[in-house]
């Protein structure tokens, strides 16, 4: 199994730490632009290998695609970060002519290879991804879904003072503050509706937190967040990589789903070998489904921007 992670910043360098350390993959191919920065990420991450124990091999590359030919998955996490008080949709004009570049060099090496997409903004970033390589949609996947999920997930902890362990929950929807819909109604502590525990306007709370929880790190650190990121890319690289069957909520290419086409964005699939093996309709209400379709309405706006 072999993992390619294009972008050797603050993301790409937690997601290929991550994915080493559970020791699931044969390689990992960490690549990025600047001269030396990839092989140097890559030389401090193998020197924490007997501390962390694991064999995964963990090679850096500057510019070479040659390198990841054979990627089983590929990452691309390149482009520019948020910076405070900018969008996610801010980003386009410079992140789409990036992620073009990549995704195409990736599959001209790797014909076989999985893509699964960081770049923001990330859900027109998977669309660009299908337009320009043309791979069959199980191939092409979006991680803002896991993301923002965990983050749901946090919160809700927070709210519940429960372990995070006891907590679930799910957001769907574009992975941009104003088109998340965390699925509050959905959301339980061990099977219990949270609802039992928080009050509507607790509830409420917890949903706006959410969907501004990227931007209030960006607020605080300057820049992106990086730990959870890469934790949930590498979930999903996991899932995959490993045939688990796991369902995460990822931006993918639907065609009638939701009653939603020609766009990608973010709904619950199963995660396997194949990549995408389904994508899950789950009953929404009728307010969430009218919030899927303003989301879904955002999306194709910033699609239309490349």
């Amino acid at each position: 199994m072999k993992v390619t992670v294009v972008g050797a910043g603050a993301v790409g360098a937690s997601c290929a730490e991550y994915i080493a350390i559970k020791d699931f993959a044969s390689e990992v191919v960490i690549l990025d632009i600047k001269e030396g920065f990839a092989e140097g990420k890559a030389m401090d991450l193998m020197q924490t290998a007997s501390l962390n124990g694991f064999d995964t091999k963990i090679t850096g590359s500057t510019s070479d695609y040659s390198k990841t030919a054979g990627s089983d998955i590929a990452v691309i996490t390149s482009g520019i970060p948020r910076k405070p008080g900018m969008t996610r949709e801010e980003l386009i004009g410079i992140n789409a002519g990036i992620v073009k570049s990549v995704a195409t060099s990736l599959v001209e090496n790797s014909p076989n290879v999985i893509l699964i997409v960081v770049s923001n903004p990330m859900d027109t970033m998977t669309y660009l991804a299908h337009k320009v390589t043309g791979l069959p949609k199980h191939r092409i996947i979006g991680m803002g879904g896991a993301l923002d999920s965990a983050r749901f997930k946090y919160r809700l902890a927070e709210a519940l003072e429960a372990p995070i362990s006891d907590v679930d929950g799910m957001v769907i929807g574009g992975h941009s503050d104003k088109g998340m819909v965390p699925l509050t109604r959905l959301a339980t502590r061990n099977s219990v509706p949270a609802s039992e525990f928080l009050s509507e306007d607790r509830l409420n709370q917890v949903l706006e937190d959410t969907k501004v929880g990227g931007a209030t790190l960006t607020k605080l650190l300057g820049t992106s967040a990086w730990y959870a990121p890469g934790a949930a890319v590498s979930g999903l690289v996991q899932a995959i990589a490993c045939d688990q069957k796991k369902i995460f909520p990822c931006s993918v290419l639907l065609d009638g789903e939701y009653g939603l086409s020609d766009l990608c964005i973010g709904v619950p699939v199963v995660l396997g070998r194949n990549g995408i093996e389904k994508i899950v309709e789950i009953n929404l209400s009728d307010a969430e489904k009218a919030k899927l379709q303003e989301s879904a309405e955002g999306v194709k706006v910033t699609n239309g921007l490349i």
